[in-house]
């Protein structure tokens, strides 16, 4: 019996899956095809529904959801999955050239966003960065850290703010756990970006203010005049406490 290591079969069960949310079929088996050829897990949904209860039976481990779905739109999902708490990392594909899209996306809880065409190295990047970010504990900070009347507890990856309990997004916890790192330190979007998506260039830095913009939300009791995450003008933002 060889006791060395397991055959490659053996370890499909560690293969992240990936649920793609696509009603075009050449463009979701070109996908998935991809996917798979680059050892991921892949499971298929062709409208809303059909991806809200995918990824309540088969808790994928990243959904790509396009915008435009029958019976439910990729707002919609992306909308409902945040409400029920899920966190797992979305990836909303858009068209070209619609940036309100772009926006609402990242508004309802988007963690990153692809406009077509794009190239499936591209793709595959962004999900490998996506999956990172999610598998990462916090190693820095505390799993809860408190200021003023918030606690944000890293392992349960929720917000604690007076009797309301707000779940954190992978990206939002990044993003709250890079803060706290540099806390006092004007930290620039570009930094954000590189650090927490793990780009060296990006299309906008609106990407990172919808975010930031999102966890104020969350944290604070008046997200339009923030007392702990704030903008330094014409350079980032600094964490205040």
């Amino acid at each position: 019996m060889d006791c060395g290591h397991s055959p490659l079969w053996l370890e499909r069960k560690k293969m992240e899956r990936i649920l793609i949310v696509e009603d075009e079929i050449k463009i979701r088996k070109v996908l998935a095809d991809f996917l798979r050829s680059e050892g991921y897990d892949v499971s298929l949904a062709s409208d809303g529904e059909a991806a809200l209860t995918a990824v309540r039976e088969q808790s994928p481990d990243l959904a790509i959801l396009d915008v435009m779905l029958p019976k439910k739109n990729g707002f919609d999902v992306c909308r409902d999955l945040r409400a029920q708490g899920v966190n797992l990392p979305i990836l909303m594909l858009t068209a070209k050239g619609e940036e309100t899209d772009k926006v609402l996306g990242l508004e309802l809880g988007a963690d990153d966003y692809m406009t077509k065409p794009f190239g499936l190295k591209e793709l595959n990047s962004r999900i490998r960065a996506l999956l990172r970010r999610a598998g990462a504990k916090p190693q820095a900070v505390e799993e809860k850290i408190r200021f003023g009347a918030v606690t944000i507890d890293f392992k349960r990856q929720i917000v604690l703010r007076g009797k309301k309990t707000l779940p954190l997004s992978a990206t939002e916890a990044g993003l709250m756990e890079y803060f706290i790192k540099h806390k006092g330190e004007v930290v620039s979007r570009e930094a954000l970006l590189n650090r927490i998506w793990g780009y060296e260039r990006f299309p906008t830095t609106r990407t990172i203010d919808t975010h930031v913009l999102n966890l104020r939300k969350k944290i604070e009791e008046h997200p339009d005049n923030p007392e702990f995450i704030l903008t330094v003008h014409g350079s980032g933002y600094r964490l205040n406490v």
